[in-house]
């Protein structure tokens, strides 16, 4: 059997573009699976998961999906952040005996808890659309549209 030659079908028009059902240009049709193999939702509900860990493994894992890119960042910027500072206030409470800088990092996580609970809820309740991290997302959303858009 012969393979048809390229171009509309012969006889007839192509398809139209959007196809019937309303589907708008550049948005992906109704059951589109990305090439990662993973849908927006739970890339995003993914990317909260584990913390900065999972945020870095789905920078890369969703780098076809931007909103998936995007919670990958904010998840790696925002809890990576909150990682490192309590870190850091924890080993300065231990060599100053300082029990305020303890209280202090306790206070962190129990934030950094919150916010996790908070992500997962909304990245499931939204589908994977994009969201601000509350009372922190004006400053974290710039620097994590950076990092998505800096993964290729």
């Amino acid at each position: 059997m012969q393979n048809p030659p390229p171009g509309p079908p012969p006889g007839g028009q192509p398809p139209s573009y959007p196809p019937p059902g309303g589907q708008q240009p550049g948005y992906p049709p109704p059951g589109y699976q990305p090439a990662s193999g993973v849908d927006k939702k739970t890339g995003a509900i993914l990317s909260y998961l584990l913390w900065w860990i999972t945020g870095i493994i789905f920078l890369f894992v969703g780098k076809n999906d931007p909103d998936v890119k995007f919670h990958a960042a904010q998840s790696t910027i925002f809890f990576g952040s909150i990682s490192v500072i309590g870190f850091i206030l924890n080993e300065v409470s231990l060599f100053t005996l300082g029990g305020l800088l303890f209280a202090v990092s306790r206070l962190l996580w129990l934030f950094g808890v919150v916010i996790w609970i908070i992500c997962l809820i909304r990245a499931n309740g939204g589908g994977g659309a994009r969201f601000q991290i509350p009372w922190v997302g004006g400053v974290i959303t710039p620097y994590a549209e950076q990092l998505a858009n800096a993964v290729n």
